[in-house]
C-alpha cells in the first residue's frame, strides 16, 4: 500500500503539469528553446506542424481544437482576425514587445499587435547546386534555363509562386490587375514546362542529394541546408521577393491563454530570440536580439537582403474577393 501511495505521489506532478499546444511550421523553434521553457515553467509543449497557411486554416475550419499558439503568415492573420478566431493580446503580459522591430511592424497589417506578434521575417528565394549550375544569376529568369529542364522545383503555394512570376515582370505580388495576372500565368506555364514538380518540403532533400539543381524555397530552410552542404548556394532575385512575416497568435478557443502569453513573451526575450534564430536560420525582428547574434549569421544572404532588393519586395496581403483571380490563374497552371 505504501509503495502504491508513493508511486501515485510521484506521478501526480506529471499529470498536473500544464500543456501548451503549438501549431507551427516544421523546424521552426529550437529544441533548446522548447526545453528551457518547459523547465522554467514546469510544463510541456506539444507541437503539431503544417506546410501551408491554407492547410492550417482548413484544419481549423474543419473543427480542430485545443491549440493555444499558432504561427501563421501575416496575410492569413487578417482572415483569421476578421472571422473572430483570434484573442486580443494582453500587452501587460508581454513586456518584451518593446523589442519588436518597428520597421517590420510597418510591413504587416496588425501594426499595433492587437492580435499578433512578429516572430520571423523570411523570404522566398532560389537555391542551387554550385557544383552543377553554370553562370548562375540572381534572377527569377533562372527557372527558364533549358539546361535545367526537369531538375527544378517550384513552390506548391499559390501566392508564393504567382508572386514570383509577378515579381519577374516587375509587378506587385498583390496586384488585382487582370492583364498583369494573365502575363504571370504565361510565365508560370513556361516555368512549369521546365520544372520537375511543385513542392513545399522535398526540395531540401532533393537539392542536397543532387536530384534537383535549382529550387524555389524559404530562406530559413535553405540557410540550414547551406550549413550542412557547402555545395548549395543561394540566389536572391534582384527583381524582388516575397517577404513573409510569420506571427504568433493566440486562438480565442485556446485552453491555456495565460501560458500562451508567457510563451510568446519568452520567445521575445533577446537572448532566447538570438539563440532561436541562429538555430532555425530565420531573422527574428527583435532589435536587441540582433545585437547578440554572430556576425556570420548576419552576412548570410538568406538572412539579410540588400536595401535595393528589400525596396522591391513585399509582404503578401489578403485580397478579399479578388483572391478568386489568383485561384483562377493557379487552377490553369496546375491542371
Amino acid at each position: 500500500m505504501k509503495s502504491l501511495l508513493l508511486l501515485a505521489l510521484a506521478v501526480l506532478p506529471l499529470q498536473a503539469a500544464e500543456t501548451l499546444h503549438l501549431f507551427t511550421w516544421a523546424d521552426y523553434i529550437s529544441p533548446e528553446a522548447v526545453e528551457k521553457f518547459e523547465a522554467d515553467h514546469a510544463c510541456r509543449i506539444v507541437i503539431d506542424t503544417f506546410d501551408s497557411n491554407e492547410a492550417m486554416y482548413a484544419k481549423l475550419k474543419a473543427g480542430a481544437t485545443g491549440y493555444d499558439v499558432i504561427v501563421p503568415t501575416s496575410y492569413m492573420i487578417q482572415v483569421m482576425a476578421q472571422e473572430g478566431l483570434l484573442s486580443e493580446l494582453d500587452h501587460t503580459k508581454l513586456p518584451n514587445l518593446k523589442h519588436v522591430d518597428p520597421a517590420v511592424l510597418d510591413k504587416v497589417s496588425d501594426k499595433t499587435m492587437l492580435h499578433s506578434v512578429p516572430y520571423t521575417l523570411g523570404y522566398a528565394v532560389i537555391a542551387y547546386r554550385q557544383d552543377k549550375v553554370k553562370a548562375p544569376l540572381p534572377s527569377w529568369s533562372m527557372f527558364e534555363r533549358p539546361e535545367l529542364a526537369q531538375r527544378i522545383t517550384l513552390f506548391d503555394d499559390m501566392r508564393e509562386t504567382i508572386g514570383a512570376a509577378l515579381k519577374s515582370l516587375g509587378h506587385s505580388i498583390n496586384t488585382r490587375d487582370d492583364a498583369k495576372l494573365a502575363a504571370a500565368q504565361a510565365v508560370l506555364l513556361r516555368w512549369k514546362n521546365n520544372a520537375a514538380k511543385f513542392d513545399n518540403e522535398g526540395y531540401k532533400a532533393g537539392l542536397d542529394s543532387g536530384e534537383f539543381l535549382l529550387v524555389h524555397g524559404y530562406s530559413g530552410d535553405l540557410f540550414q541546408l547551406t550549413q550542412e552542404n557547402p555545395k548549395v548556394g543561394i540566389l536572391i532575385p534582384q527583381e524582388g521577393v516575397t517577404m513573409s512575416c510569420d506571427e504568433m497568435v493566440i486562438l480565442k478557443s485556446a485552453p491555456q491563454k495565460a501560458l500562451a502569453h508567457t510563451f510568446i513573451n519568452f520567445l521575445l526575450d533577446p537572448t532566447v530570440a538570438a539563440q532561436n534564430m541562429q538555430w532555425m536560420g530565420y531573422l527574428c525582428p527583435n532589435t536587441e536580439a540582433l545585437k547578440k547574434v554572430s556576425p556570420e549569421f548576419l552576412k548570410n544572404p538568406a538572412v539579410i537582403i540588400t536595401d535595393e532588393v528589400r525596396a522591391k519586395s513585399e509582404v503578401i496581403q489578403d485580397l478579399g474577393p479578388d483572391l478568386a483571380k489568383y485561384t483562377k490563374v493557379w487552377d490553369a497552371v496546375k491542371r
